[in-house]
């Protein structure tokens, strides 16, 4: 089933049964357009002088009714226990998760409460008038700690998968061709590092593992961030969300052109975002050490993701600009997404030599 089959379907049927199961009658809806690779029909819900709503309908068979739930319980925790999140509203049955079946195709159903403010791209990526970004930096920071800290005492009754079920030497071979035998040994290279890791309370628990900006709204009027979009939650090292973060300081600096400048203003973003994590929850110094590692680790999901989408969308195996240049850095073990390496380059950021596949 195809995403513009899904739509009818959704318009038709699905919206319908959904506005008696929240009882949404007399609620605007429009749809989100999806990012590419995206998995679920989205919808905003609006009413004059009523909180806005997202709803969420996932179509495609690649998770099961206990990840889902897993999911929903989880964001619910955090929200219970002070984090910055995204609320899960309960049905007029008192779910955090319906299923709606039409011809023999189940659907599952999540709403959430919509978050204050705005991505930060929808506002241009101007931070708050008369306010310093660094502000925005530990705060970026400290709404992480926040959710990690209460992640510490979560005891799930629903189990979401871990890091190691998602990205596992099965999937690298099933998405790697043979004909990228170098990028295939370096990825279960890194598999079997991480695999030697600890994971006691402090350091391994549940994680958002895709926190960006895309997927968190800024109040500009506070400063507060909300999280939201924990499709991809589970199990993991809080130190893969801390390395997710050092990620999203490139574009305060990719275009300067002096790779020593570009070290140093981000080594000044991570400090003032570690000063905000800080301030919820303790990270120890030896996993600091080993954020190199974890950067690594976010650069093998930005592969596996490319390739994933790919082969979701039936598309030929190719390797563009993008991808070959991370292939480039996986295979060459070059660190930190190649940003401080002669690979990097100003007028072309984050690409390479296209190469074959």
């Amino acid at each position: 089933m195809n995403y513009n089959e899904v739509v009818k379907i959704s318009d038709s049927i699905l919206i319908p049964i959904v506005n008696v199961l929240y009882e949404l009658e007399g609620y605007e809806t429009t749809q989100i357009k999806p990012h590419e690779g995206g998995r679920n029909l989205v919808y905003t819900f609006e009413k004059k002088s009523t909180d806005a709503l997202i709803l969420r309908i996932a179509f495609i068979k690649d998770r099961t009714r206990e990840d889902f739930l897993g999911e929903v319980e989880y964001i619910r925790y955090l929200f219970e226990h002070g984090a910055s999140v995204s609320d899960v509203v309960n049905s007029t049955k008192g779910n955090l998760l319906e299923e709606i079946t039409y011809k023999g195709h189940t659907y599952y159903i999540c709403l959430f409460k919509k978050a204050k403010g705005k991505r930060f791209v929808e506002n241009n990526y101007r931070y708050r008038e008369g306010v310093p970004l660094t502000e925005y930096f530990y705060n970026c920071g400290k709404t992480l700690g926040k959710m990690h800290k209460v992640s510490k005492g979560y005891a799930p009754k629903q189990p979401r998968y871990s890091f190691l079920d998602k990205i596992n030497a099965d999937l690298i071979d099933e998405l790697i061709p043979d004909s990228l035998p170098l990028l295939k040994e370096k990825l279960k290279g890194l598999l079997q590092t991480l695999e030697g890791l600890d994971k006691d309370r402090e350091t391994y628990g549940m994680i958002h593992f895709d926190y960006n900006d895309g997927n968190y709204s800024i109040d500009f009027d506070t400063g507060q961030i909300t999280i939201y979009d924990f499709d991809n939650s589970c199990f993991g090292w809080y130190m893969f969300d801390l390395a997710s973060v050092w990620g999203n300081g490139f574009g305060w600096c990719r275009h300067h052109p002096d790779a020593d400048k570009r070290i140093e203003r981000m080594d000044n973003y991570f400090e003032i975002v570690l000063d905000g994590y800080r301030s919820e929850t303790q990270v120890d110094d030896s996993m600091l050490d080993k954020l190199p590692l974890f950067i690594q680790a976010n650069l093998m999901e930005n592969i596996l993701a490319l390739f994933e989408i790919m082969r979701d969308n039936g598309e030929e195996l190719e390797c563009d600009e993008e991808l070959s240049y991370l292939i480039k850095c996986m295979e060459d073990d070059i660190p930190y997404f190649g940003f401080f390496d002669e690979i990097y380059s100003v007028e072309e950021p984050f690409e390479y030599e296209v190469r074959k596949i």
